[in-house]
């Protein structure tokens, strides 16, 4: 008699989202969890962490959802390359910000499942999704070509030394080469997860002479690109 061997499960994170306090306290996250938890038990999906935004409208930015950044993050960190999702509008309910936000999956290599078992990260022959990925394209081109001239900037500025005098200085007044060695990674589309640990390896410490976080970088190249 052949011995019996359990089917192996895949690891998966799953995300879930309300758009209101009322809806966190009422049945919205209890529906969406039993829908994936499904899906994940009838497809060998095993869900090893949950991330949740409450109270965050689907058209907001996804830097700026704490749920969903902890996810890339945890993504980009420990080796899971599955998301499972209700559907596609928790991710948004803006069709641009859902590309956004499936294109930085993709570009990761990163899947996407709703509970219906539609791959979200998969190439379709949608007209008005494939116009955005062409303008994501564009807009790609056109940050990169900034990021060049930012990275000149903060080159030159590093070799004059100009610091002010005044007050508390953030990174970009120090010259600090935190500052152009973000830049320069960003152009290649390094994650703010590995920039950090790059930093990190190669012994550029923090002001606080601290290790360095995901944040922080992401605050650092916000605010070089100002």
């Amino acid at each position: 008699m052949a011995e019996f061997r359990p089917m192996k499960t895949k690891p998966a994170f799953s995300y879930l989202r309300v758009s209101s306090k009322g809806q966190e306290k009422g049945d919205g996250f209890d529906r969406q969890r039993d829908a994936i938890n499904a899906f994940a038990k009838a497809n060998g999906f095993q869900i090893i962490q949950e991330f949740a935004d409450n109270g965050v409208s689907g058209c907001t930015d996804g830097y700026d959802r704490e749920g969903l950044t902890e996810l890339m993050i945890a993504l980009k960190a420990n080796g899971v390359k599955t998301i499972i999702v209700e559907n596609a509008s928790r991710l948004a309910r803006k069709l641009m910000v859902q590309e956004v936000i499936l294109d930085d999956c993709r570009k990761n290599g990163f899947v996407v499942f709703d509970t219906t078992g539609n791959d979200l990260t998969a190439p379709d022959d949608d007209p008005t999704r494939t116009l955005i990925r062409q303008v994501l394209g564009s807009v790609a081109q056109f940050e990169k070509s900034l990021l060049v001239q930012k990275l000149a900037a903060s080159r030159r500025r590093i070799r004059k030394k100009g610091v002010k005098c005044e007050g508390a200085k953030n990174y970009q007044e120090l010259n600090h080469p935190a500052v152009a060695r973000t830049l320069e990674l960003r152009l290649n589309r390094v994650s703010f997860q590995k920039i950090a640990d790059t930093l990190n390896s190669e012994g550029i410490s923090t002001l606080r002479g601290s290790k360095w976080l995901p944040t922080q970088i992401q605050r650092i190249y916000k605010q070089s690109m100002k």
